[in-house]
């Protein structure tokens, strides 16, 4: 119940507040520690690919269990001077982990710049929440770019915290959020990152699969609950999941691209070089800046009925606990 009190708190406060640029956030902590045990570690190590490597390794086991350990100190510590404290605290760091709202406002910014017809401020407003080159795209380049990061964040800003959270509270939602920004930031296939970063990327692969995986069929499920075609985002779910290097990325992006009936993916290029992709969905109708908001509202819908869900599986377990107690005297 603990537990439970704590992200739900955090969930509602996500939705109602974002996330302030003037509070202080775990990620930004994260990737100051990123940086600063780079140097170190490639001194370390022999400047070799095995070398690099182990570094990498290193990195991908200290910054997790430092990130679990401090919170865990932290609320223990807090616990003993009294149990609100350490609840009050929890509940923040929940609020922190998520990341609905501040999605949803960094895709509507692009939606208005496009609905103004301002397109290098569409482009600089999508280069903030993309990793791709953005300068040369076009209105619905940009367009695809949003939709796709909404889409696949709906899994790694929404669904996948929310079950760490509930699995293992803040602690577990801290290693969590510290796998998801050591591969954001080293876990590229760049000459600087291909084998420094592998650890990294192979465990938010492992640490995502499920939560990738579901996140796909929530969304298709909450589809046709939203007015999109929920049987499309089936279809292509099923079909174009596995359509994407990473193991993860493709799930939500099929089940969106299916439910609103656009191609999203295909080639991009990334640090001035072209990346061919495949793509993913079909080309019902053309894309418009109008699937922008389209795409926030499953990011809300999905985001809900997870929430919802792990509410009542955490109550059932809650009950069956309680009701072995009362059996046990």
């Amino acid at each position: 119940m603990y537990i439970l009190a704590a992200v739900t708190v955090g969930f509602l406060l996500d939705l109602l507040l974002g996330d302030p640029r003037w509070l202080p956030h775990p990620v930004v902590w994260m990737g100051k520690l990123i940086s600063a045990l780079e140097p170190p570690l490639r001194r370390v190590f022999p400047r070799t690919p095995r070398g690099e490597r182990c570094a990498g390794l290193v990195m991908a086991l200290v910054l997790p269990a430092l990130s679990f350990l401090i919170c865990c100190g932290v609320l223990w510590l807090l616990g003993l001077a009294h149990p609100l404290l350490r609840l009050a605290a929890e509940s923040f760091w929940c609020f922190q982990l998520l990341a609905v709202k501040s999605l949803r406002d960094a895709a509507m910014e692009v939606y208005r710049a496009l609905r103004a017809g301002d397109l290098p401020e569409a482009r600089r407003r999508v280069s903030y929440i993309v990793g791709r080159d953005t300068g040369s795209l076009d209105a619905d380049g940009v367009t695809r770019a949003a939709v796709e990061t909404v889409a696949e964040n709906t899994s790694d800003g929404s669904v996948a915290p929310l079950l760490f959270l509930f699995l293992g509270g803040a602690p577990l939602g801290m290693l969590y959020k510290a796998v998801n920004t050591m591969d954001s930031m080293i876990g590229y296939q760049n000459d600087r990152y291909r084998h420094f970063g592998t650890a990294a990327a192979r465990l938010d692969d492992v640490l995502n699969f499920i939560p990738a995986r579901l996140s796909g069929l929530l969304m298709a499920a909450v589809s046709p609950l939203l007015g999109f075609d929920g049987r499309g985002a089936f279809r292509i779910f099923l079909r174009d999941r596995k359509n994407h290097k990473s193991p993860n990325s493709a799930h939500t992006e099929a089940a969106c691209a299916g439910a609103l009936g656009i191609r999203l993916a295909g080639d991009a290029s990334y640090f001035g070089m072209i990346v061919h992709k495949p793509t993913i969905g079909d080309p019902i109708r053309p894309i418009t800046p109008e699937d922008i908001p389209f795409a926030v509202r499953l990011l809300y819908g999905t985001s809900a009925v997870c929430f919802v869900l792990c509410v009542l599986l955490r109550l059932l377990a809650v009950i069956l606990l309680w009701g072995r107690n009362i059996i046990c005297l």
